[in-house]
């Protein structure tokens, strides 16, 4: 069937985009056979490496379920102060005064240009030098920090974006019926945009998550991927079975989110489009017939 975006293929190049299809797949297999057989002749494959992770279960309630726990903790802390900060960072450089337009932008710009384990790193040193935090939270501080910072500036980036895609008309319609601009924002575009903004504003909650595991690699954060040092130290030279487990929970983790995410989007367009008014026929008879006739 054909489409406004592309035309349907014909018979030569539904053959070969099948052939296509099936050098890939071929491609694909070889190269897990290569990496498997690699594997094999290295001793990864051996079972007393993979055992602790289905006979042990101290290995998951002593290392991977904490760290999982730290993980998700940091994140969601960084996920409700990040969203609120970068949506009030987004629409300040919207505003018309450019004395909150011109350092607002220019927080964001600062921010959004500096490495994000740069900044945990500079928070780390900070919370040492000037503050009496002790030091088993400091890292957990630092990842925080850093992801605050760094998130809330992109996050402003797309909560802009999203207000300025929408069409001039909302912003013009709102005008004429005497909506300050206060009110636009928050009654009229806001409401529209979050639609708009919702797969992009998913995709930086996912590398939030993915991000926290710069502080285990650092600063001894005791997040998911941390937890591979203790894993390796306790039970051998398992160092490729433990961060193929602790890839797989965060594959499941990141998968869990942006499902809740899509299913969160659907409902809100069901939402919208649920909330127009529908006229029955006798309803429309009715409001012509009253037009047509002369006060």
């Amino acid at each position: 069937m054909s489409s406004v975006l592309y035309d349907e293929p014909g018979p030569k190049a539904k053959a070969r985009n099948i052939a296509y299809t099936v050098v890939f797949l071929v491609v694909l297999g070889l190269g897990l056979w290569w990496i498997l057989a690699t594997m094999a002749d290295k001793g990864q494959l051996e079972s007393e490496k993979w055992s602790p992770f289905v006979k042990d279960s101290k290995v998951w309630t002593t290392f991977l379920l904490p760290g999982l726990w730290e993980t998700v903790k940091a994140a969601a802390i960084s996920v409700v102060i990040a969203l609120p900060l970068g949506a009030a960072l987004g629409i300040g450089r919207l505003s018309d005064h450019a004395w909150v337009r011109i350092p607002v932008g220019a927080v964001i710009e600062f921010f959004r240009a500096i490495p994000v384990l740069l900044l945990m790193v500079f928070a780390f040193q900070f919370l040492v030098e000037f503050t009496d935090i002790e030091s088993d939270f400091r890292p957990m501080y630092a990842v925080i920090i850093g992801l605050v910072l760094y998130n809330a500036s992109v996050i402003a980036e797309i909560v802009r974006a999203g207000i300025l895609s929408l069409p001039r008309g909302q912003t013009d319609a709102a005008q004429a019926i005497g909506m300050r601009k206060g009110q636009t924002m928050t009654y009229v575009l806001l409401p529209q945009a979050v639609t708009a903004m919702l797969p992009a504003l998913v995709s930086q909650l996912v590398v939030i998550v993915k991000d926290t595991a710069l502080g285990g690699a650092l600063l001894g954060f005791g997040e998911l991927l941390y937890q591979n040092r203790a894993i390796t130290a306790n039970y051998g030279a398992n160092t490729i079975a433990t961060l193929t487990v602790i890839s797989l929970i965060f594959i499941l983790l990141n998968f869990l989110l942006t499902s809740f995410a899509s299913w969160l989007e659907r409902r809100i367009r069901q939402g919208k489009k649920s909330t127009g008014a529908v006229l029955s026929g006798d309803t429309v008879e009715a409001t012509a017939g009253d037009a047509g006739k002369t006060p």
